[in-house]
C-alpha cells in the first residue's frame, strides 16, 4: 500500500495509545506502535491492526531510554521500507508513565524518570526522527489536564506535561519551514489502567472525577482514541502550537 499514511505511535499496546492506533487503521492508517515491555499485547494489536487491512508493525521501545533512540529509528526505517513507504506522515508521542506523590514527598528519582519518559522523549525522539518525518507531516504531543488544573499529588507529573505544552509551540515554530504541524492532545481523567487503574477500578474516584466533568462522566479510551485521526486530518491542517483539550468539560 505505497498511498497509504503511515503514524508512529509511541505507547501504543494498551490505553489510549491502543485506541488511537486502532482508530487510525479504521481510517485507513498504517501503524507503527511501540511497546516497553508486554510483547504479547503489542502482538495482539498488530493482528487486530492488519485484519483492518493496514500495514502494522510494533518495535519495543524504553522511551525512557534516549541512548537507544538512533537504534531504532534505523528499526523504523526498517519497517518502513518494508511498508513500502518512504516517510513517516504522523508522529504521536504518547508513552507515559504516572507517579502519584505529595510535592513535600516527591523523590529526586521520580521526577527524574518522568521528566526522562515525558520531556525529554518528545524532544529528542522527535528530533532523531525528523529526517523520516514527511514535509508537511504532523507531530501530536499528548499532555494532561493537571497542566491546567491541579489535583494535590501529582506536582512532578504535571509540570512535566506543562513542559510538554511548552515544547509543542516551539517545535511548531521551528519546524512550520518544513510544513510540519505541531499540536499537543490534552486528555482529562480517563478510565484506563494508567496511574493503577484508579479512574477506572475505584468506584469513589471514577464519581469524584465525574462530577468535577460537564457531561457527568469519566472519559474512555476512545473519547480519545476516536478524535485522533480527526486532529491528525488535513481538515484540522490549519491548527498548528495548539492545545486542544479532550474533557468533557473537566474543572470548568
Amino acid at each position: 500500500m505505497p498511498d497509504t499514511r503511515i503514524a508512529l505511535i509511541t505507547g501504543a499496546s494498551r490505553g489510549l495509545g491502543r485506541s488511537m492506533a486502532i482508530h487510525l487503521a479504521q481510517a485507513g492508517v498504517g501503524v507503527i506502535g511501540t511497546y516497553r515491555s508486554n510483547a504479547d499485547e503489542a502482538d495482539s494489536l498488530v493482528k487486530e491492526l492488519t485484519e483492518l487491512g493496514v500495514p502494522a508493525a510494533a518495535r519495543q521501545l524504553d522511551v525512557g531510554d534516549s541512548a537507544g533512540f538512533p537504534a531504532f529509528a534505523a528499526q523504523v526505517r526498517a519497517v518502513l521500507a518494508e511498508f513500502d513507504a518512504e516517510r513517516l506522515d504522523y508522529l504521536v508521542n504518547n508513552a507515559g508513565i504516572g507517579v502519584h506523590a505529595p510535592f513535600a514527598d516527591t523523590t529526586e528519582e521520580q521526577f527524574d524518570e518522568l521528566i526522562r519518559v515525558h520531556v525529554k522523549a518528545p524532544f529528542f525522539l522527535t528530533q532523531t526522527l525528523l529526517p523520516l518525518l514527511a514535509d508537511g507531516g504532523r507531530i501530536l504531543n499528548v499532555s494532561s489536564g493537571l497542566a491546567r488544573f491541579t489535583n494535590p499529588g501529582f506536582a512532578a507529573y504535571a509540570s512535566a506535561k506543562g513542559a510538554v505544552e511548552v515544547l509543542t509551540r516551539y517545535q511548531a515554530k521551528e519546524l512550520g519551514a518544513r510544513g510540519i504541524r505541531v499540536n499537543t492532545l490534552v486528555p482529562g481523567a480517563i478510565a484506563t489502567d494508567f496511574g493503577g487503574g484508579a479512574v477506572r477500578d475505584n468506584e469513589q474516584a471514577n464519581r469524584a472525577v465525574a462530577a468535577a466533568i460537564a457531561l457527568g462522566r469519566a472519559g474512555e479510551p476512545d473519547d480519545i482514541g476516536a478524535a485522533v485521526p480527526l486532529i491528525l486530518a488535513d481538515g484540522l491542517g490549519w491548527a498548528n502550537g495548539t492545545r486542544i483539550e479532550l474533557s468533557g468539560g473537566q474543572n470548568l
